[in-house]
């Protein structure tokens, strides 16, 4: 089965618009809402960081239907997994069977600023994710959990409402030791578009599948969901205008690296040029044009989309999308 979902930016409006683009897509037909969960914004003029968890209670309140969750919270630094746990157990209990959460190893631009810490190197931040993810699971299926970890502690701690079935975890990876992760225990895996047809056919998907088969499990039991990175309108100039927003996801890592004051990284966006900027989008007037860029994402074996959109008016997008190009992405796909 298909999902077609909606990636409601937290990083470009503020937690009412954002509830109400939301509440739209629902009403349109999307099958999903995830949020980031950002501490900082990749810009500072206009930007906006809600905070993830109090907003997804506002959103499960106000929606019936749509699947909901993060995209994706970073449980090791400004969260402990314990305090994690607590907020899926009650998002979960809220919303049974609606509720996801997406997980991730975590940018230094939400953590450094918040706890004024050394971004450590990839090696612990890894090790630290999937010490979090354990102590999650445990925490969501046991009582009186006593954890001594290399990172993390809990003595005699209960999370004492959830829901009968534990909140899948979905597990985010943008290289391969978090791909294996996502195989090995992870629900679901969540991965970000435009990056090049080779990072997921020839790594990411092959890691999934390695961690699968080495804990024993089949290729059904995980999720694949993908963010799905689109700017449409029925003007072409005006949907490759809309991408200068997000400038910063064109920045290579080497660029951003060290970069945690969102004034810096609006400085580097802003140097880029629009035909940068907009690399890393499906920009298009067309809607067969959409399907035929979306195409391969789902050949690949992804069958949850969530589309992310850059322009200010999220209700023009939603409902452009909605009419013109949901349906045929339904009807080719199913």
């Amino acid at each position: 089965m298909l999902k077609l979902g909606y990636k409601a930016s937290a990083e470009q409006f503020g937690p009412g618009d954002l509830l109400e683009f939301s509440v739209l897509a629902e009403a349109l037909g999307f099958d999903s809402v995830f949020v980031s969960d950002h501490f900082q914004p990749w810009k500072h003029t206009g930007g906006h960081a809600p905070y993830s968890f109090a907003w997804l209670g506002a959103l499960g309140a106000r929606t019936r239907r749509i699947e909901i969750g993060t995209s994706v919270v970073t449980p090791t630094f400004r969260y402990h997994p314990a305090i994690v746990a607590q907020a899926a157990g009650t998002l979960g209990a809220l919303f049974p069977g609606r509720f996801v959460l997406g997980v991730g190893t975590g940018e230094s631009l939400n953590e450094v600023p918040a706890l004024g810490i050394e971004w450590p190197p990839f090696k612990e931040r890894f090790g630290r994710l999937r010490e979090a993810i354990l102590l999650i699971k445990k925490l969501s299926n046991e009582e009186r959990v006593s954890f001594e970890g290399s990172y993390y502690r809990t003595q005699r701690a209960t999370i004492y409402d959830r829901p009968k079935k534990p909140v899948p975890i979905w597990i985010a990876a943008s290289g391969p030791r978090a791909a294996v992760l996502a195989g090995e225990v992870g629900d679901g895996f969540i991965c970000t578009s435009g990056k090049g047809t080779a990072l997921y056919r020839d790594s990411l998907l092959p890691k999934l599948e390695e961690g699968l088969a080495r804990a024993s499990r089949n290729a059904s039991q995980i999720e694949r969901m993908i963010e799905v990175k689109v700017s449409f309108d029925s003007e072409e100039s005006r949907a490759r205008e809309d991408t200068r927003h997000w400038a910063a996801l064109a920045l290579t890592p080497e660029e951003k690296t060290g970069v945690e004051d969102p004034v810096e990284m609006e400085a580097l966006a802003a140097a880029l040029p629009l035909e940068r900027a907009a690399s890393r989008w499906i920009v298009s007037a067309d809607p067969e044009a959409q399907v035929e860029a979306i195409r391969p994402y789902v050949e690949l074996g992804f069958r949850h989309l969530v589309f992310h959109a850059p322009g200010p008016d999220q209700p023009r997008f939603l409902r452009l999308y909605a009419e013109r190009v949901l349906p045929l992405l339904r009807a080719e796909f199913g």
